[in-house]
This record gives C-alpha cells, structure tokens and sequence, in this order.
C-alpha cells in the first residue's frame, strides 16, 4: 500500500513530503489536500472566478479519484472498502454538478461528508494494526 499511496499521491499533485510519509499520513494528506480544494472552489463560486473555480473542483476531483479512490484495496478491505469506493464516486458526481450549476450547498456537502471520513481515519491508530498484522502473520523461522 505504501507504494501505491505514494504514487496516487503524488499524482493527484498534492504538496509535501510524501517519500517519508507512512500510508496513514499520506492518506491524511489527501483528505487535506481534498479539502482545502473544495474551500478555495467555494470562494472561487462566491467570488464568481469561474476558471479559477473549474480548477479547484478539478483539483479535488483528482484527489478524490486518483488519490483516494485509487488507494482502496478492494480485495483485502472488502464491505468497507466498496462502500468508501461508492461514497467517492458519489462525490465526484455531486462536485461535477456543483461546478455546472454553482451550488455551494454541494461543496459544503462534501466537505461534511469529507470530513467525517478524515475524523474516523485519523483516530486508526497505526502502530495497532502494524501489531495486530505481526500477530495475524508472525515470521517464519
């Protein structure tokens, strides 16, 4: 997951330090970087910056798709995995819409469902589940 996290990151084009941070760090980066995109397209909307506007969606779309959604492991993360697959579809869909039709209700929208998402990450504690995978699969001797 490392290298793949890495690599979506690093795609999607979000600032920062990504070859030292761990898969839990570089996902909390994506929610960031997702977020602060859908406030600077909310200004943009309210400033009516158009272009400008277009990008910070884009952007966060991006982040989205090619960030967080590439980085599911739909195999291994079963239910859970399918169900964050669909919610991101689902966000991609509703920023496309708020970008045509300039509602900032959308943006606020899925800056919540966003944020609840980073919340819930950033409680995982990873050294637990480096643990609790050192016992589900102890080394060989």
């Amino acid at each position: 997951m490392n290298r793949n996290a890495i690599n979506a990151y690093a795609k999607v084009g979000v600032d920062g330090s990504v070859a030292a941070a761990s898969p839990h760090k570089l996902i909390t980066m994506l929610f960031e970087g997702a977020l602060h995109s859908i406030a600077a397209a909310r200004g943009h909307m309210q400033r009516k910056e158009i272009a400008e506007k277009g990008m910070a969606i884009s952007k966060a779309i991006s982040i989205i798709d090619e960030g967080l959604r590439a980085s599911l492991d739909l195999k291994a993360g079963g239910d859970l995995a399918e169900k964050l697959d669909s919610l991101y579809e689902y966000m991609s869909y509703r920023l496309l819409i708020a970008n045509m039709h300039n509602e900032i209700e959308i943006l606020d929208e899925i800056s919540t469902l966003l944020g609840d998402i980073k919340s819930a990450w950033v409680e995982i504690d990873p050294k637990k589940i480096q643990a609790s995978q050192k016992t589900a699969n102890p080394p060989l001797r």
